[in-house]
């Protein structure tokens, strides 16, 4: 018999939403779902860049790909993209988030509600208007972008790295209240990965080369993470909800 059509990674048949799809690892994601034979709806803030990457997915397939523009801390705008979802979702991916820098004793008011804001309420609410409207299908997957700052010690970055630690921890809990729909809820935990804010954090910094020899495998790229997220949301890993996958080019076991 013919093995050559089988692949458990496709998603070829699946509609897949994917936050901050205009840049970043959300776009290396959208693009990757696209590849993959997923019908994608990408969400961002920026029309410029939606409509960028909206082209670039229709180079890709001819399926009714969208790109549509929300800001995701607003709930009014949040409800406003629920009702342009009317089909349900096979997976969702939260691509979205910030990082800014701050020692503890400098922290404000200010900088803890931004990062909470983007980082934890947005996905987080999302995801439960999505379930609330039941337009998330049965077998479908969430996945959640958390980050290698969720498990180690890093100065300077205290409330990005407790909204990153939040979202394992509410990753956990949701996998047990969806599971009876057969619904998984995964993380992913990236570390240092080639973006545009790698770019402007070294900038700033300029401690990324000497952070490079930290990592036996050298930074990631963005299709590193967003491969691994076709992983979770493909039926390969139909066995696996609740769980955080760390992807750190070896820094940890280093």
């Amino acid at each position: 018999m013919s093995t050559t059509a089988y692949n458990p990674f496709s998603l070829s048949g699946k509609r897949i939403l994917v936050t901050g799809a205009s840049s970043g690892l959300g776009l290396a994601t959208a693009i990757a779902c696209a590849r993959m034979g997923a019908e994608v709806i990408g969400v961002g803030r920026d029309p410029e860049r939606l409509q960028s990457a909206l082209q670039a997915l229709q180079a890709i397939s001819p399926l009714q790909h969208q790109m549509l523009s929300a800001e995701l801390t607003d709930g009014a705008a949040r409800d406003a993209l629920l009702a342009q979802i009317t089909t349900p979702l096979n997976g969702v991916v939260h691509g979205a988030g910030i990082s800014r820098l701050s020692p503890v004793r400098m922290i404000t008011e200010a900088h803890l509600r931004e990062v909470q804001a983007v980082n934890v309420e947005a996905p987080t609410l999302l995801t439960q208007g999505l379930l609330r409207k039941n337009l998330i299908a049965q077998e479908g997957s969430i996945v959640f972008i958390s980050s290698i700052a969720a498990h180690i010690g890093v100065a300077g970055v205290a409330a990005y790295s407790g909204t990153k630690a939040a979202l394992i921890a509410i990753t956990r809990c949701l996998a047990m209240e969806v599971i009876k729909r057969r619904i998984r809820a995964n993380c992913l935990s990236p570390a240092l990965v080639e973006t545009p804010l790698l770019d402007a954090t070294a900038a700033i910094t300029g401690t990324i080369e000497q952070e490079r020899n930290n990592y036996p495998l050298g930074f990631g790229k963005p299709d590193d993470v967003a491969h691994a997220a076709i992983f979770l949301l493909s039926d390969a890993s139909r066995w696996i909800t609740g769980t955080t996958m760390v992807m750190d080019g070896g820094l940890t076991i280093s």
